[in-house]
């Protein structure tokens, strides 16, 4: 439907509300399926499925790295067996599936066409999205397995594949959600979101099965997924931003004669950044302010939105909690008059100057990515990953400085008690026997399979990639065979190789001296009891990729004095025990943000022990109160979660722990 008339003129009849999407699953396959249909059943027009750590990186519910995570932060999917138990009773001919799935896209979406193809839906009828954009989780949120130029050629893939193959299906979601959520500026967001869309639009065009004349239509199916933070103007002129430039690129660049193939086109979950610990239930208006900034221009509304629960910095929220945040959506879009009107911002000279100068900025920056040699290669240098610490160092510390203001952290936080999160029960919590119970069922489904028959699936996966075929047929195949995450993403391991991103952290000084001064002094006096700078090994043990708290705690250290050890993410306890002697390590600091903080420390701590090694642990993450408690009698000397957003104290914390060591 179209506006008509004068500008701000009312429409005929109302617009279609954009999807209704809340993220959720966890524990197992059945549960995160009853928890769909119930949403479905609160009026949640859409599925926007969570998959946990091990699913997202490739590794089945037994290894090693998976120890602790299995469930955690959303559903493990390990075979076509646990696919189908995810999507009982939902036809999915008729559903709109969002997936949330990178480094192993190609292999959750085989798997689902398989389910598809069982319950005898047509693959052209097939509505959803797979995130599939590896770039970002070299920035920011670290599900990565592959290196880039090999992890672009299987984005690429599933694209070329679904153009043919899964007309209506959104390949690829070009996300900038996830570079806000590690600090980047509107203009980074910008910049580098588009930045990896020419990359795989320069891929998917250099594809010699790809008929040009088919291209404008491949273009027309690429989405983004995007964030919006509380700045409400900046926000809102960002998506106006996003839609002129991606117009301007499409044509410009591309040629894309068809206005609606050059459509910006994205879904939306605003900040999870900015949900604070301390007075949670200001997070609802938080989120809602956020929601309207992807919601009330029309020319940049959103098309799916999915908003995170108020109490997400307290752990994994309720189905209440996520009713809540449903609720939201629904009251603005069938309560206000908002989808019976054309652009209310159309004419507006300080949103056209806003909008103006973010595109300015945006592409100067792109010009400069573009000069480096696109956006693999300005991942590859680093470049691009040590903007975002940059960005992120400067945001926490206008917020220590009290710069910017954050009600309830750092101004107004006098509170009364919250009934809201009080009591047994304010959080979900995944007990440790899924872990146990997905292990026999994994053991159960491989002893049942035709093992020769995932044998061959497996050889001929290896073969498309090694002879640079399209992987999604064998991948197809591997499925309905009975292949399992882990196999299939060990084949492309041993073809494509693994790969550890630039950190971020081996910089020149990234933050002001002003908030260091107490951090230096205690760094200084450790210093003169030890007669040498403290030793301080930060560490990501398990698969939790979100690192950027480690990578702010690490760049703080060091600028305070430290002499800091920081290997990036994904460790075994083992190898982060191994580190600290190797480093004759002062103090150890976990920072585990998957809710498998309980495992992991006890296997570290344990590990310790037995080495005969007495180094003091902190820990880091989203930690509920009594879990706190569990920590300190596993000898953790401190825990230190959201509310603790003054790295400065962290850091003369640490370093005071240190001065009670022996030099």
């Amino acid at each position: 439907m179209t506006a008509t008339g004068r500008h701000g003129e009312q429409t005929a009849g109302r617009d279609k509300p954009w999807i209704f999407r809340t993220y959720a699953g966890h524990s197992d396959a059945a549960e995160s399926n009853r928890l769909y249909r119930t949403n479905l059943a609160k009026g949640q027009t859409g599925l926007s499925v969570a998959f946990d750590l091990p699913t997202q990186t490739g590794y089945d519910p037994d290894h090693v790295l998976a120890r602790g995570e299995v469930g955690k932060v959303g559903v493990p999917i390990s075979h076509l067996g646990d696919m189908r138990s995810l999507f009982d009773q939902i036809p999915l001919a008729q559903m709109n599936t969002s997936m949330t799935i990178n480094a192993t896209a190609a292999w959750l979406l085989s798997l689902y066409i398989a389910v598809a193809d069982e319950q005898g839906a047509d693959r052209k009828l097939l509505q959803g999205t797979t995130q599939n954009d590896l770039v970002k989780e070299y920035l920011s949120r670290g599900t990565y397995v592959f290196p880039p130029r090999p992890s672009m050629q299987l984005t690429t893939d599933i694209v070329v594949f679904t153009a043919s193959e899964l007309p209506k299906w959104n390949p690829t979601n070009v996300c900038s959600y996830h570079l806000q959520e590690a600090g980047a500026s509107p203009v980074q967001e910008l910049s580098f979101a588009l930045a990896t869309a020419i990359a795989l639009l320069d891929s998917i065009r250099a594809r010699p099965e790809v008929n040009p004349a088919d291209f404008p239509a491949t273009v027309g199916r690429i989405s983004f997924f995007v964030n919006a933070g509380m700045r409400f103007v900046t926000e809102l002129c960002k998506m106006r931003a996003f839609a002129e430039l991606w117009d301007e690129i499409t044509l410009g660049r591309y040629g894309i004669a068809e206005e609606q193939h050059r459509r910006f086109r994205y879904g939306v979950q605003v900040n999870s950044l900015g949900l604070t610990e301390q007075q949670a239930e200001n997070n609802v208006y938080r989120i809602l302010i956020e929601m309207l900034a992807v919601t009330l221009s029309r020319k940049a509304r959103a098309r799916a939105v999915q908003l995170p629960a108020w109490n997400e910095a307290l752990g994994l929220p309720r189905p209440f909690d996520q009713q809540w945040s449903l609720r939201m959506q629904q009251v603005l879009a069938y309560e206000t008059d908002l989808l019976e009107f054309g652009d209310i911002f159309d004419g507006s000279t300080v949103i056209e100057a806003k909008v103006d100068a973010l595109k300015a900025a945006a592409l100067e920056e792109l010009a400069k990515i573009d000069d480096m040699g696109g956006a693999l290669a300005a991942v590859e240098s680093g470049y691009m990953k040590q903007a975002l610490v940059e960005s992120g160092a400067r945001r926490i510390e206008a917020i220590e400085r009290g710069e910017q203001i954050v009600v309830g952290v750092n101004k107004f936080t006098n509170s009364e008690p919250s009934p809201l999160s009080a009591g047994d029960g304010a959080v979900v919590t995944v007990p440790d026997s899924v872990e146990i119970e997905a292990i026999g069922r994994l053991k159960a489904w491989r002893s049942a399979r035709d093992a020769r028959v995932a044998e061959a699936a497996l050889a001929e996966l290896a073969a498309s990639a090694r002879e640079g075929r399209n992987v999604m047929p064998a991948s197809i195949a591997c499925a309905k065979a009975g292949v399992t995450t882990g196999e299939w993403a060990q084949t492309l391991r041993e073809i494509f190789g693994e790969y550890r991103a630039p950190t971020g952290v081996d910089t020149t000084r990234l933050g002001d001296a002003t908030g260091l001064a107490t951090a230096r002094a205690a760094v200084e006096k450790a210093t003169q009891r030890l007669g040498r700078p403290p030793r301080f090994l930060v560490g990501k043990p398990g698969l939790d990729g979100h690192s950027n708290g480690a990578e702010q705690i690490a760049v703080r250290a060091r600028d305070a004095g430290m002499s800091v050890s920081y290997g990036g993410i994904r460790q075994t306890p083992e190898e982060i025990v191994t580190q600290a002697r190797e480093t004759e390590a002062d103090i150890i600091g976990l920072s585990i943000l998957s809710g498998s903080h309980l495992p992991l420390v006890r296997d570290v701590t344990a590990r310790l022990r037995v080495a005969g090694m007495d180094v003091p642990v902190v820990v880091g993450g989203i930690i509920p109160p009594d879990d706190e408690n569990a920590l300190r009698n596993m000898g953790v000397a401190r825990v230190y979660t959201p509310k603790d957003f003054a790295l400065d104290g962290i850091i003369a914390d640490v370093a005071g722990l240190t001065a009670q060591r022996k030099g």
